[in-house]
């Protein structure tokens, strides 16, 4: 249950929010554009290519420069604030400091991964100033659950039909195992962990009810049949370690027989669906994990490269080599043979302490034990709080994203960065949804009654 100070203050939070604003043509598009760009990223084969970058950066530009003209129409400068804000502000200040006393070995790199960076805050400031009412999360959850459902089946069919080609027309210049629209399938899996858990918090909360929770959960398994389907071993322990967490939360919170009604639908439809779909080729790509991890820890690829990485830390040690520059430093430091080209650490953690040193890698920590800890504080009563439920579902989608890092770089995808530092900043939001006005006449006809 809520107690009466946290329902103070998500009341408060709430009317602060609602109270000040004034409606404006522009608050639409602010929404809509901001959440049409998240969308985009994925579609474009994760915003890898040049002019998908180009029209994430200026699509987040142009929509911070109609928000400060929003503001300029109300006559007052209304900016909410999100506990996130100030680690994003550090972490830039670090990569002015990179580029300010020419301590990156790429300025040109590290200034157009800056560009980069820059989008994802702004599409994270501008959520948190555009997402006020309930009735957008609502909205939120519908097309995510939606887009990532359709994401999906389309994936999963690509797959049977087509696995050489993206979209069965364009066939990758360097190759690469495709699923859905990503060159690497463990990009796609990357995607799926962040949207899975809308569907399948919002089916295990008071507010599914019906065909809601059913189609919640048949959107949900087919999402997370697709993580098992593309074959991404990472994607699978990221997946199970989220639903590990997930179930001690439910478990613990509620033991109706429609959240048991709903996690049945949800497991027969994955059973089924990878029973059918995958078959043996699945299974022999699950047993692999043991077999590969195995490996690996005997002086596989990743182990190798993880060793060439920590070398490169030692050599700058505290502001690092420049962020983004890992790919044009790495040769020199390479211990192994390769033909291909080593573009990434495959463990974002160990590029971060590369590129920003063990200052950026402490202010990336703090952001994210920030936001875990601003996101649990809310998890109280998710499945009848919409607060609680918005940040359980975040988290799960974080966690996925955290663990898939240790062995693979998701972080380096645009279209999955920018999601996950969206759902960083939704996780760590002041209580400001779904609070029940009702609360608040009820309260006033106690005082009304008591002064009668």
């Amino acid at each position: 249950m809520l107690t009466e100070t946290s329902a103070g203050a998500a009341q408060n939070s709430q009317a602060a929010v609602e109270r000040p604003s004034s409606p404006s043509f522009l608050d639409p598009i602010l929404f809509y554009g901001t959440l049409g760009l998240l969308l985009f990223g994925p579609l474009a084969f994760g915003a890898v290519e040049a002019w998908s970058i180009f029209i994430l950066e200026t699509g987040a530009a142009l929509l911070f420069v109609l928000w400060a003209v929003r503001q300029a129409r109300s006559g007052e400068l209304q900016i909410l604030s999100n506990p996130l804000f100030f680690p994003m502000l550090v972490f830039a200040a670090l990569v002015v400091l990179q580029l300010g006393l020419g301590l990156t070995a790429y300025r040109y790199q590290t200034f157009s991964t800056a560009l980069l960076y820059c989008s994802y805050g702004l599409l994270s400031f501008l959520v948190v100033q555009c997402l006020r009412r309930t009735a957008q999360v609502k909205l939120l959850t519908i097309a995510f659950s939606s887009y990532g459902f359709a994401m999906a089946m389309f994936a999963v069919i690509q797959g049977i039909s087509s696995k050489d080609k993206l979209y069965w027309v364009r066939t990758p210049a360097h190759g690469g195992w495709i699923y859905g629209p990503y060159v690497n399938h463990d990009h796609y899996a990357g995607l799926m962990e962040m949207l899975v858990p809308i569907p399948l918090v919002f089916a295990l909360t008071r507010y599914a009810r019906g065909p809601r929770k059913t189609m919640a959960a048949v959107a949900a398994a087919v999402m997370a049949s697709s993580i098992f389907l593309s074959g991404s071993r990472g994607g699978m322990a990221a997946f199970a370690v989220q639903i590990a967490v997930l179930a001690a939360f439910t478990i613990r919170r509620q033991k109706s027989g429609r959240t048991a009604l709903a996690a049945g639908i949800f497991l027969v439809i994955v059973v089924g669906l990878l029973a059918w779909l995958g078959g043996g080729e699945l299974a022999r790509r699950m047993a692999s994990i043991h077999t590969e991890a195995r490996a690996e820890l005997s002086g596989g690829t990743r182990l190798a490269i993880d060793r060439d990485t920590l070398r490169m830390f030692t050599h700058k040690p505290i502001l690092g080599w420049g962020l983004g520059v890992f790919a044009n430093i790495y040769p020199q430091f390479r211990t192994f043979y390769t033909n291909f080209f080593v573009n990434a650490a495959h463990n974002d953690y160990l590029q971060l302490l590369v590129e920003m040193g063990a200052l950026g890698f402490a202010t990336m920590l703090w952001f994210v034990v920030v936001a875990y800890s601003r996101a649990i504080k809310k998890l109280g009563n998710w499945p009848s709080d919409t607060n609680g439920a918005v940040a359980l579902a975040a988290m799960l989608g974080v966690t996925g994203i955290l663990v898939h890092s240790l062995v693979d770089f998701n972080l380096q995808i645009p279209a999955n960065a920018a999601l996950f530092y969206v759902l960083c900043i939704i996780a760590a939001m002041e209580p400001r949804f779904g609070l029940p006005r009702r609360t608040s006449r009820q309260r006033e006809g106690i005082q009304e009654a008591s002064s009668g």
